[in-house]
């Protein structure tokens, strides 16, 4: 079966799953692009940086609506349609799970600035672990989709 086909067949809320993961794995290769290049450029962990922040939110804003929007386009009446049980638990499990890898890294970071004394870093972890979680989310969401649960 050709991908395009696979996408057909998929339920809309695997869809939107899919696209927001692909723009939520974006945004974050975009911020932390940013915050490497200035971290190097300062030869130290670059400060937080509202500007970096703000930027981030508008790529997965701007990229969200258009995504959404065509998805919905493409299928109004599924779009429009409350979730079924199914959906709900799929949901409920992926956010569940989502808790998990919110925690791991975010208790690596404050490991690491116990012992490095680092609040830059500390930030910039802090924020990918609400990144991933985000992003593992929906990856869940996505495998329980394939799974059939």
């Amino acid at each position: 079966m050709s991908p395009a086909a696979v996408f057909r067949n998929m339920p809309f809320r695997e869809k939107t799953a899919w696209a927001m993961a692909l723009i939520l794995i974006g945004g974050a290769a975009f911020y932390f692009n940013m915050m490497v290049s200035a971290s190097r450029a300062l030869g130290q962990t670059a400060p937080p940086l509202i500007g970096f922040v703000i930027a981030y939110v508008v790529v997965i804003v701007i990229a969200s609506v258009v995504l959404m929007s065509a998805l919905a386009a493409a299928s109004p009446r599924e779009a429009g349609a409350p979730a079924d049980e199914r959906e709900k638990i799929i949901g409920d499990k992926a956010g569940n799970w989502a808790g998990y890898v919110i925690v791991v890294p975010a208790l690596g970071a404050l490991w690491h600035y116990a012992v490095n004394d680092d609040g830059n870093m500390l930030f910039h972890l802090v924020f990918l672990s609400l990144m991933l979680g985000q992003i593992a989310e929906y990856v869940f969401q996505i495998v329980l989709y394939r799974r059939g649960v």
